[in-house]
C-alpha cells in the first residue's frame, strides 16, 4: 500500500514537472517568436508619412513584421542619414534622386536589384535617375514619384500656344495691356533660380553635363555654353530688351498676377495649383513650346532606399522587399503620388487628379537633374547667368554671362 502511494506521488510529481516543462517551452518559443519578429524603422517627410505608413503596413501584415514611419522634413533625411546613431537610424527612406550620389559614394544606401519584370514598369529615365557609378551604374533607389514644372496657361485670358512665337506674341500683348514688369512669368529673384529657367535653357541648346561612353554622366562635359546654346543665346538678350522675361520676378508676383487674371502664362509646379483652384482660375497644364530645341523641363524622381542600416539591423532582405517587391507596384504609386501631389513614376499607376497627370504628361522628353555631386558646383553660376542677362536695363550679353557661368563651373569642378 504504501509502494503504491509513493509511486502514484511520484507519478503526479512527474506529471506536474513535464507540464511545467511544456509551459516553460511554450513561452520561451512565445519570447522568441517576438523577438524574432521584424521591425523596420522608415524615414519620410511629413506630408506623405501617413500614406507611406498605410502602405508599408499592408506590407507588415503579410510578412508577420512592423513598420514604424519617423517624420522628418525631407532636406534633413539626407544630411541626417550620415551622422544618425546606428540604434536610431531608418533602414529605408523616402529620398530625392539627385541625392544618389552622395549617398552612394558615401555607402549610405544599398544597390537594389529588381527583376526585369519590374524594371519594365518604369521609364528609362526614373531608373537613371536613381543610378550611379563611375564606371558601373547601380540602381539605389525605387522611383515613386516624378516632379516637375510646366507651362500654365489662363484659358480665359489666352489660347494654348502651339508655337514659342504664339507664345511670346501673347504674352507680350497681356503685358502691354496689364502693364506688367514681365511677359511670362517664371520666378528667379535675386538669389537666381536655374531650375524654373531650365526649359528656356534646354529649349536654346542647353545642357548641364554630357554622358561618356560607358552611359554616365560626364563632369568633364560642361554644356552650359555649348556651340548651339551660344549660336541661340541672342534671342535672351530679345527677351529682355522686350521684357518677356524678367529676373527681378519671384514666386510671389507670378502667383498674384496669375490669381488676379492679369498674367496668362505661367511656368511653375504642382505646389502652385491650389492658389490657382481657390482663386476659381480655369487653366491648362502644358510643356513649354520648344524654342530651337524642345522646351523639356528639369525633372525631379522621388523614390524609396535601403539604407546600410538595414543590414546592421539584420534586416537587409526584409527591406528590400518592401522597397523592390512593394512599393514598386501600381497600387503603392497611385496612393503615394495622391498623397504627394506629384504624378506617379509607374507607368501602370495612374494619377486620379487629372491635374497632376497633365504635369506628367508635360515631363515627357524631360532630364533628371543630375546625381553626381558635381552638379553641387553648377546650380548657383548656372542661375545666376540668367540673372545677369535678363534683369532689364544694365543686362550682361547672354553669350558672355554663360561663358562666364561655364568657367566658373568648370574652375570649381577642376
Amino acid at each position: 500500500m504504501k509502494v503504491t502511494k509513493w509511486r502514484t506521488a511520484t507519478l503526479a510529481l512527474l506529471a506536474a514537472a513535464l507540464a511545467a516543462g511544456a509551459a516553460l517551452s511554450t513561452a520561451s518559443a512565445s519570447t522568441h517568436a517576438r523577438q524574432a519578429t521584424i521591425s523596420l524603422t522608415i524615414w519620410a517627410d511629413a506630408n506623405r508619412a501617413p500614406a507611406v505608413s498605410k502602405i508599408a503596413d499592408q506590407w507588415a501584415a503579410k510578412n508577420g513584421a512592423t513598420v514604424k514611419v519617423v517624420s522628418k522634413d525631407f532636406g534633413s533625411i539626407r544630411s541626417n542619414l550620415g551622422t544618425v546613431a546606428a540604434a536610431d537610424a531608418p533602414d529605408v527612406v523616402l529620398a530625392a534622386h539627385d541625392w544618389t550620389g552622395e549617398l552612394a559614394a558615401n555607402g549610405l544606401v544599398q544597390p537594389l536589384y529588381p527583376s526585369a519584370a519590374i524594371r519594365a514598369q518604369f521609364p528609362k529615365y526614373t531608373l537613371d535617375a536613381f543610378s550611379y557609378g563611375t564606371a558601373v551604374k547601380k540602381l539605389y533607389g525605387i522611383p515613386v514619384q516624378v516632379e516637375n514644372i510646366a507651362l500654365l496657361v489662363n484659358t480665359k485670358l489666352a489660347k494654348v500656344p502651339k508655337t514659342f512665337a504664339q507664345l511670346e506674341t501673347a504674352a507680350l500683348a497681356a503685358k502691354k495691356k496689364n502693364k506688367l514688369a514681365f511677359g511670362i512669368c517664371v520666378q528667379q529673384g535675386a538669389g537666381a533660380d536655374a531650375y524654373h529657367m531650365y526649359p528656356f535653357f534646354s529649349g536654346l541648346g542647353g545642357y548641364v553635363f554630357g554622358v561618356n561612353k560607358a552611359g554616365n554622366l560626364d563632369p568633364s562635359d560642361i554644356g552650359v555654353a555649348n556651340p548651339a546654346f551660344l549660336k541661340n543665346a541672342s534671342l535672351i538678350d530679345k527677351w529682355n530688351k522686350e521684357g518677356l522675361i524678367n529676373s527681378k520676378v519671384d514666386y510671389s508676383t507670378c502667383d498674384t498676377a496669375f490669381t488676379k487674371n492679369k498674367a496668362p502664362f505661367w511656368v511653375t509646379g504642382p505646389w502652385a495649383v491650389s492658389d490657382i483652384q481657390k482663386a476659381g482660375i480655369k487653366f491648362r497644364v502644358v510643356q513649354v513650346p520648344p524654342i530651337a530645341k524642345a522646351s523639356v523641363p528639369f525633372l525631379g524622381v522621388n523614390g524609396v532606399a535601403v539604407t546600410k542600416y538595414a543590414s546592421a539591423h539584420n534586416v537587409a532582405s526584409a527591406a528590400t522587399d518592401l522597397v523592390v517587391n512593394f512599393f514598386s507596384t501600381p497600387a503603392a504609386q497611385t496612393a503615394l503620388a495622391a498623397a504627394g501631389g506629384r504624378a506617379p513614376a509607374n507607368i501602370k499607376a495612374k494619377a486620379a487628379d487629372p491635374v497632376l497627370a497633365a504635369f506628367g504628361a508635360a515631363s515627357k522628353g524631360g532630364v533628371p537633374m543630375p546625381n553626381i555631386p558635381q552638379m553641387g558646383s553648377v546650380w548657383s553660376d548656372l542661375g545666376q547667368a540668367w540673372v545677369r542677362s535678363t534683369k532689364g536695363a544694365g543686362a550682361m550679353p547672354a553669350r558672355r554671362s554663360f561663358l562666364g557661368a561655364a568657367r566658373s563651373i568648370a574652375a570649381k569642378i577642376g
